[in-house]
């Protein structure tokens, strides 16, 4: 029996060593279509690099916006300056309330808001979050929290990301890389928005066939743990669910039962979709505002901020 148990030993040692290095060598060496369960990409379209290497300069802001690519692309932290306000925007693409939470975890303490504006989109909750956990683990420092994430979330594709993003970071393999600021559609704005530079509404193909949001269990429960966790630190904090397109929006059939999980914090809650009427001319495509309908979401959102 002890002869068994020290073979199985080595060899659970001798497997776990083969992984991880196969992992490493498939990382450095074979292309992405050969390696679907690994993923990892320095930089993105949301600038998230650039955006959490640009926190550590922000303490003790006025607001914090959250959210997911809505957020970074709808709060405009140019605009809330020129109202006197310092913001920070920790949007993210395809943020679930599973990065919140760990973006929270991680920052939340130096920021210090006064007020926090948390777009919540239904989307977002019926996200697997494995698009923006590996954004996350590939464009953020890896911690006790993004450790937590990945275990908790049990898919293969975030795990080697975490140990091929955590190889890299222990070789210090990115020392040198930089983000561009801009590229041919978005430019990055010191704060943490991106703005879309002009162009035309993107007809791309869409069902509007009518459905129900699919609601995660798991996504609900931490929505809840970040809301339970700013009430314990006496944060003010708005709920705000930022305008999409009509026929985007009509669409979906259940935004009551949304509603209903969102209104049961008691905070504040606004959907923008209800407040404001904008048309597709406010968009640059079925999801995202363009600057004209940013501006407009903006001047509405800061009378409530005031």
């Amino acid at each position: 029996m002890d002869r068994f148990i020290k073979r199985l030993s080595v060899f659970i040692v001798f497997a776990s060593f083969s992984y991880l290095l196969l992992i490493f060598l498939s990382g450095i060496l074979l292309p992405d279509f050969l390696k679907p369960n690994l993923k990892f990409k320095k930089g993105s379209n949301g600038h998230l690099f650039t955006r959490v290497n640009e926190v550590k300069e922000y303490k003790n802001v006025d607001i914090l916006f959250l959210g997911s690519s809505h957020a970074y692309r709808g709060f405009d932290t140019e605009f809330f300056k020129q109202k006197g306000y310092s913001t920070f925007n920790l949007g993210s693409s395809a943020q679930t309330p599973t990065q919140t939470e760990v973006l929270l975890n991680r920052y939340l303490n130096d920021l210090n808001p006064k007020k926090i504006v948390f777009e919540i989109y239904p989307g977002s909750f019926e996200n697997d979050g494995v698009e923006s956990s590996i954004d996350l683990i590939t464009n953020d420092k890896n911690d006790i929290h993004s450790l937590a994430m990945v275990l908790n979330m049990k898919h293969i594709k975030t795990l080697n990301s975490y140990i091929y993003a955590k190889q890299r970071e222990i070789l210090n393999l990115d020392k040198n890389f930089s983000e561009k600021k801009e590229n041919k559609f978005d430019l990055y704005v010191d704060g943490g928005y991106v703005r879309r530079k002009p162009s035309e509404f993107d007809f791309y193909n869409y069902d509007s066939i009518p459905k129900k949001w699919k609601l995660r269990e798991e996504q609900i429960e931490a929505f809840h743990r970040i809301i339970n966790q700013l009430k314990a630190k006496n944060k003010e904090v708005i709920l705000v669910y930022a305008p999409i397109t009509k026929i985007n929006y009509q669409k979906f059939t259940n935004h009551t039962e949304f509603d209903s999980i969102i209104k049961s914090t008691s905070l504040q809650y606004l959907n923008f979709n209800s407040i404001l009427n904008l048309d597709d001319s406010y968009f640059y495509d079925y999801q995202h505002l363009n600057q004209k309908g940013v501006h407009s979401f903006n001047v509405a959102l800061i009378d409530y901020i005031k």
